[in-house]
């Protein structure tokens, strides 16, 4: 392969070209496993993937193994690739995909499915794994593997949970197996004794003509019926990455990025990260800065994320966001919260944080109603909204980002002309408590089309109908239309039916993935490329309609497809949410005390691990 004359013909070279600062290009003979991490979507948007960085430097420091990086190509690079008969290849050595021992895939959003059969096709990988001789093996984690049934035609095994502790147990497997030459379907037996770890041969699957899992048989001994998942241990001591890579192009989320904890206790009934990444496990302050300067020290971003599902209920977001803005605010670097609530939300923070440059501020209702924020368990209510967006715009924003929810369980007509009310209610304060000139106040609101996810309380109902959804539309449209202060933004309600529909599906929509790939699918989630006829055609051809699939709702004595994945969410626990959410009864975050029973802690064995309660002067002396 003429490398340099390949990358001249594309547009964006720097997207395969590699060596970029901080990349690791570790001798190819001198590691006996070779492992290829793929990210199902452009350079940009999986370089963006702090579980991609984790991983890079977890596997990368270790003497016996390497890990490189592989992404779905542009349209452009496809082509030239199958024109001239060559593979898709790693960004470190050009080597392709058949050449690894290991081909992972992180499932981070359904739409990436076909891109995953793509890439397979491109690097020389057997799509189909019971056809697959030898190495490598396909594996697969992230999200997605909480329901991996779907894929389970295309991946040998899926990893369920935290991926840095149990990487070290899947390379002692692969290297035992690689020395003693032991037969493909061995090393996946030994694979399959790893906790976390599923081996979709290893098990009989049944379903009923409604969907209903009926059978889940281990054809192997001493494997499991359900599925835990893996928690990385040393999460707490600090998996610091001192030298992340830093792209030659921009990214979506091009900076610095510092774990201040993970899970969330909050218990929004829509959110299946809630549910899936529990529980709460946070970083003492001292860490979380002595990451963000060893990062800073190596790179020179210009932006520090403090990433987490609710950075806001960290305790001491306060003092670390101050500490870092005063050490980094002569170099311009800015410090940004990717996800603070309504409730936790003080604008005496937020304008320490635009410090360096002020941006939109955004938030997140999800409902205009308070009947619905009670179904979900947001948690907030409107006083809330209305307090901090008074104070907002007293303090000089002029722009407010509101993202809600449509089709929501139990949701009326009344409930969504509530978003655009609540819309113009924030509006009305910009213009009168915040001084904003009229011209100058932008209110953005963006609804997206509600999709059920497995292991939340809201599992067993199907999406609304695509006729349904437009007409919701159609009450946000006339509603907006005549406040010219409001900016509406409205998701595709094709992208979300296909969406519903992969997310909830069982082993028999593999063939329907399949079909689709053959017929041109591929980055499903982007609209330029997103093609539902295409989808409703490979639906059909293997015996299955698309929407319909989409809104099949179960009951709760049903088996799901996904039920052996929890990863030890209690299902008695979602079915008692679900419960709760028709009675419109909240359930408390349990950092206040109470355990809710989510069944997490004792099926894994852990506790919450919370930092608040130390005496801030003895932190940041």
């Amino acid at each position: 392969m003429n490398f340099a004359k390949l990358l001249a013909l594309v547009q964006k070279p720097a997207r395969y070209l590699g060596n970029e600062l901080n990349a690791v290009k570790k001798p190819w003979e001198k590691n006996l496993v070779k492992i290829a991490f793929c990210f199902p979507d452009l350079y940009e948007v999986g370089m963006s993937h702090l579980g991609l960085r984790i991983l890079y430097e977890t596997v990368n420091r270790r003497d016996d193994a390497l890990l490189e990086r592989v992404f779905a190509p542009a349209e452009d690079m496809e082509k030239l690739l199958r024109e001239k008969g060559y593979f898709l290849f790693s960004l470190e050595n050009k080597k392709p995909l058949w050449e690894f021992d290991l081909v992972g895939f992180t499932l981070q959003y359904e739409l990436s499915y076909s891109n995953i059969l793509n890439m397979l096709e491109l690097g020389g990988v057997e799509i189909f794994a019971e056809k697959r001789r030898g190495w490598p093996l396909v594996m697969a984690g992230g999200p997605g593997a909480f329901n991996p049934e779907p894929l389970a035609d295309f991946i040998d095994f899926f990893v369920l949970g935290e991926g840095e502790e149990v990487v070290a147990e899947i390379i002692e497997v692969v290297k035992e197996a690689k020395v003693k030459g032991w037969e493909r379907n061995d090393t996946l037996l030994a694979l399959a004794q790893i906790p976390g770890v599923y081996v979709p041969k290893f098990y009989r699957v049944s379903y009923d003509e409604a969907g209903r899992l009926t059978e889940f048989m281990p054809l192997k001994k001493d494997l499991p019926v359900k599925f835990t998942k893996r928690i990385a241990q040393g999460f707490l001591s600090g998996y610091s990455l001192p030298s992340p890579i830093v792209p030659y192009l921009d990214i979506v989320h091009n900076r610095a990025m510092v774990e201040i904890m993970r899970g969330c206790s909050r218990g929004c009934r829509f959110c299946q990260a809630g549910m899936i990444y529990r529980p709460v496990r946070e970083k003492t302050p001292e860490l979380v800065l002595a990451e963000a300067e060893k990062i800073m020290e190596k790179t020179g971003y210009e932006e520090i994320s403090l990433a987490s599902l609710s950075s806001g209920d960290y305790p001491y977001i306060r003092e670390v966001a101050k500490k870092l803005l005063d050490k980094y605010q002569e170099a311009g670097v800015n410090i940004s919260l990717p996800s603070l609530r309504i409730d936790t939300f003080a604008v005496d923070l937020a304008s320490e944080l635009q410090r360096v440059r002020k941006a939109t501020l955004t938030f997140a209702p999800e409902a205009g109603t308070q009947r619905m924020r009670d179904i979900i368990n947001k948690g907030v209510t409107e006083e809330d909204l209305i307090n901090t967006v008074k104070a907002a715009f007293k303090a000089g924003w002029q722009a407010i980002k509101l993202y809600f929810m449509i089709g929501l369980p139990y949701e009326t007509d009344e409930d969504v002309a509530g978003i655009i009310h609540l819309a113009q209610k924030v509006a009305d304060i910009g213009v009168k408590e915040g001084r904003v000139p009229r011209g100058r106040l932008k209110v953005t609101v963006s609804v997206s089309n509600f999709v059920p996810k497995p292991h939340t309380p809201f599992q067993w109902l199907g999406i609304i109908s695509a006729e349904e959804i437009k007409r919701r539309q159609g009450i946000l449209e006339k509603l907006a239309k005549k406040d010219r202060r409001l900016s509406l933004k409205m998701h595709d309600y094709r992208t979300s039916l296909l969406e519903a529909a992969l997310s909830r599906a069982d082993r028999r929509i593999g063939r329907v993935i399949y079909r689709a790939h053959k017929l041109g699918a591929k980055f499903d989630g982007w609209q330029e490329y997103f093609n539902y006829e295409l989808w409703q055609k490979a639906f059909l051809e293997e015996g299955f309609d698309l929407e319909a699939y989409a809104r099949r709702s179960f009951s709760l004595d049903d088996r799901l497809p996904w039920e052996p994945f929890a990863g030890g969410i209690s299902q008695r626990f979602l079915k008692k949410e679900y419960r709760d959410a028709m009675a419109g009864k909240n359930t408390a975050d349990c950092r206040e005390g109470k355990c809710t029973g989510c069944g997490v802690c004792p099926a894994l064995e852990i506790s919450p691990v919370l930092t608040g309660g130390r005496k801030v002067s003895e932190i940041f002396a």
